[in-house]
């Protein structure tokens, strides 16, 4: 039988530890300040969860989203989204999620919510009241659950629902941080892609005073000169 956390610490390569570390800044002052690693790359970490996740059940998920280590938490996150993808009931799919958003200070780097909060959270409120993503975008207590907010939407995106990204995108315009600002262009500009016209009627009236990340990745895939009118202010 397959044991998560066994695996994924049989599966450390200490090479690897300094360049994740630098990548996911774990340096003093910076947003992943204090995490620790094992060195191990997503791919890798990816091929245990599909090896063992069927023998995972609740309490080894609590012992790794619990571990000090990142991959260990990101393990833990991509066999739960496996159990909630192939759960047959919905008291099965209640309990992944009630298990992830009692774990949320435990979800605590852009990775992990983005490899994990719209296949769960997403696509659990396809056909529910959505209340909590705007919960998260407006008081959650750290910028890891404002981001799930506008991350979940990546799911209704893809089917088409495209008002709560822009409702959640108005809640976090003006958010200091550079991480939201990434996020909501990233899901503004996948909006886009399913609808241009509604995303230029969005950044019409706000454009200009979105901040430039924000707005850089909203416009990525339009024609570079309208990128540029966009960039120089001159729409009106």
């Amino acid at each position: 039988m397959c044991e998560l956390h066994a695996s994924i610490l049989a599966a450390a390569d200490p090479s690897q530890v300094e360049g994740l570390s630098r990548f996911f800044k774990t340096g003093p002052g910076q947003y992943g300040e204090g995490d620790k690693f094992l060195g191990i790359k997503v791919p890798v970490t990816r091929s245990i969860v599909k090896v063992c996740w069927k023998a995972t059940d609740f309490e080894e998920l609590e012992r790794c989203i619990g571990s000090e280590y990142h991959e260990m938490r990101l393990a833990a996150l991509l066999a739960l989204v496996e159990i909630f993808s192939h759960a047959k009931t919905d008291s099965l799919r209640r309990a992944c999620i009630d298990f992830y958003l009692s774990h949320t200070d435990r979800i605590n780097n852009w990775d992990l919510v983005d490899l994990s909060c719209y296949p769960l959270l997403g696509a659990w409120l396809l056909d529910k009241d959505r209340g909590i993503l705007y919960e998260l975008a407006r008081s959650g207590k750290t910028i890891w659950e404002q981001r799930i907010g506008i991350v979940s939407t990546m799911t209704f995106i893809r089917h088409g629902q495209l008002t709560d990204t822009f409702a959640i995108a108005d809640i976090l315009l003006h958010h200091p941080h550079d991480l939201i600002h990434k996020a909501v262009g990233w899901l503004l500009r996948e909006a886009g892609k399913r609808d241009k016209k509604a995303l230029e009627a969005y950044l019409l009236p706000r454009y200009r005073q979105m901040p430039r990340t924000m707005l850089r990745y909203a416009i990525e895939k339009f024609p570079e000169p309208e990128r540029q009118r966009y960039m120089k202010g001159l729409l009106n």
